[in-house]
């Protein structure tokens, strides 16, 4: 039987016609809290050892996060060991604010208090759930019921607070969660009581924390949602509105950016996306984001293959290949106008000298996020003419001219063809020495000699040499004279019945640096049938290496 959508009930929308959260734009970066510790730990089918968890703290650090959640001490021994090992081996630098989950509940909180004892600066982040379903089905209370509870736990809080006779310096922060499924005037009017239980000011504002529990609707929704909130809210002066996505509708990235849009000042989030279910918002992906807008995400992302490292050893969880950013074909083309699209936007960017990143498909450049330029073209069967000079410029610095990509194109895909999947770099290459450069040699060179001279006030060039056919030991002597090698040549060659050739195109350019550099020409001739051919030569004299080229396309038209 066919599964009916007729059972799932329509996310209500929210009631606000003036909205203006579509009209604003993301200038600068939110407050960031990492939730990697807690959120996305809970998540791990093999939770985080000590160390892992210690190591995964410091590189959190490294990056800049300034708030961190690492746990919710009260919910059993290990995690309290942890917030002590945190605080009694000083591994929190002064700067960075640990923060401490707790359920609204009196001896969990008693709990979290004993837990953060000697820490410089923490945020007790306490919540209970408020969502209509949660309401009626899990804990079969009304609104009130729900509402006492997180007063009290407020109160509690504060009282604590005022008693500790420590130096730390405690925040709040308070989550009425699942948020998103909760009648917009009741999370209101929850969030209002504690923040007057807490005894909340401009000066010393609760965060407070709207968690997208269960992503329900579509982000543009949830930005109303935080809108309306924030309108409504009696001391917006007092509070620090933080968001909290999660990713069931695959959309927790947007969902942030649209709450940061409708007024959040503060975004909890966890590295490449890790969390319950489908996971956190990525926060990677949306300080990358900002970063492609010109915006600084004030967080260090100049190395994501390090923190790629990090996050699978530490999480044993896996990158997908698409995942923005970090995923290993995320900058890849395969497709030929794509690939040619950004070989031209690779020239573009050189001839240019622009200061800008325009590059067609590549909305970030690699090199900005500790990537390398070697996979952004992968070859196959379907790959364009583009895309196989890329590699061959990019890789092995050939630059091809565009007359030559057809002709080259196609013997790199008959070579996927052949074996039926792609070719790495090295195995392009490969077809490229094969056909051009230990191709089979009916007419070698044994000497050459050129050189210029001056006659009459005009200058011209003459070449001399000797040419073995099919490897006979009798050498035919060249003689040629032209205006300049490669007319030489050809003339000479003419002389000895190499007549039906014409000379269509010639580029060259430099294939290494310093004394030892090498030139590389490009030769187009055209064959006695009418067809193009493209021949090349290597040599540390240029001329010669024109020589080679015209004399390298012939054996390949007569193979």
């Amino acid at each position: 039987m066919k599964p009916s959508f007729k059972k799932y009930i329509p996310f209500k929308q929210i009631d606000i016609p003036d909205r203006t959260w579509p009209n604003n734009t993301i200038t600068k970066a939110p407050i960031w809290c990492s939730v990697d510790l807690r959120d996305g730990n809970q998540a791990l089918i093999d939770p985080m050892n000590l160390e892992e968890k210690l190591e995964f703290f410091h590189a959190l650090c490294d990056m800049g996060f300034k708030e961190i959640e690492i746990g919710f001490p009260s919910a059993s021994e290990t995690e309290y060991e942890i917030c002590r090992e945190l605080i009694e081996k000083n591994h929190i630098p002064d700067d960075v604010t640990i923060q401490v989950l707790v359920q609204a509940r009196e001896h969990l909180i008693r709990k979290t208090f004993e837990a953060i004892e000697g820490a410089k600066n923490v945020i007790i982040h306490f919540y209970n759930s408020t969502s209509t379903l949660q309401r009626k089905v899990v804990f079969k209370t009304d609104m009130e019921g729900v509402t006492k509870i997180a007063i009290d736990g407020a109160k509690l809080i504060k009282k604590l607070t005022d008693e500790y006779t420590g130096n730390t310096n405690i925040r709040f922060e308070y989550s009425p969660e699942s948020f998103s499924g909760t009648e917009m005037d009741n999370a209101v009017d929850i969030c209002d009581k504690v923040m007057e239980a807490l005894g909340s000011t401009k000066e010393n504002p609760v965060i407070l924390n709207l968690p997208n529990t269960v992503e329900m609707c579509t982000p543009n929704t949830y930005a109303d949602q935080i809108e309306y909130f924030i309108r409504h809210l009696k001391n917006r002066d007092a509070a620090i509105i933080s968001v909290h996505p999660h990713n069931d509708r695959g959309c927790g990235v947007a969902a942030g950016e649209l709450a940061l849009l409708a007024g959040a000042d503060r975004v909890e989030g966890t590295l490449f996306g890790n969390g319950e279910r489908t996971g956190n918002m990525d926060i990677v992906t949306m300080g990358l984001n900002m970063f492609t807008q010109g915006v600084d995400p004030e967080l260090d992302l100049e190395n994501l293959p390090k923190l790629r490292e990090i996050y699978e050893r530490c999480t044993n969880m896996k990158i997908d290949p698409r995942q923005p950013y970090i995923g290993e074909l995320v900058f890849t083309a395969f497709s030929g106008s794509h690939q040619d699209a950004i070989n031209k936007g690779m020239q573009y960017m050189r001839e240019s000298g622009t200061e800008y990143w325009e590059i067609p498909y590549l909305p970030i450049d690699p090199a900005d996020v500790g990537r390398q330029y070697e996979p952004i073209i992968r070859i196959n069967s379907q790959s364009g003419k583009g895309g196989a000079a890329f590699v061959m410029s990019n890789n092995f610095g050939y630059d091809l001219p565009k007359r030559m990509h057809p002709e080259f194109s196609k013997l790199v895909q008959a070579k996927c063809e052949e074996l039926e999947r792609e070719l790495i770099p090295k195995e392009l290459f490969e077809v490229f020495e094969q056909n051009y450069i230990n191709n089979p040699q009916k007419y070698t060179l044994t000497s050459r000699k050129i050189y210029e001279e001056s006659e009459n006030g005009k200058d011209y060039v003459h070449f001399k040499g000797k040419m073995v056919i099919d490897g006979n030991n009798d050498p035919i002597h060249l003689n040629g004279i032209g205006n300049g090698p490669i007319d030489a040549f050809f003339n000479a060659i003419k002389a000895v019945g190499l007549d039906k050739y014409e000379f269509i195109s010639y580029s060259q350019h430099a294939i290494s640096q310093g004394s030892d550099s090498k030139a590389v020409s490009y030769i187009e001739l055209k064959k006695p049938d009418g067809k193009n051919i493209f021949g090349i030569g290597i040599d540390s004299n240029v001329n010669v290496a024109s020589v080679l080229g015209v004399l390298n396309a012939i054996n390949r038209a007569e193979a």
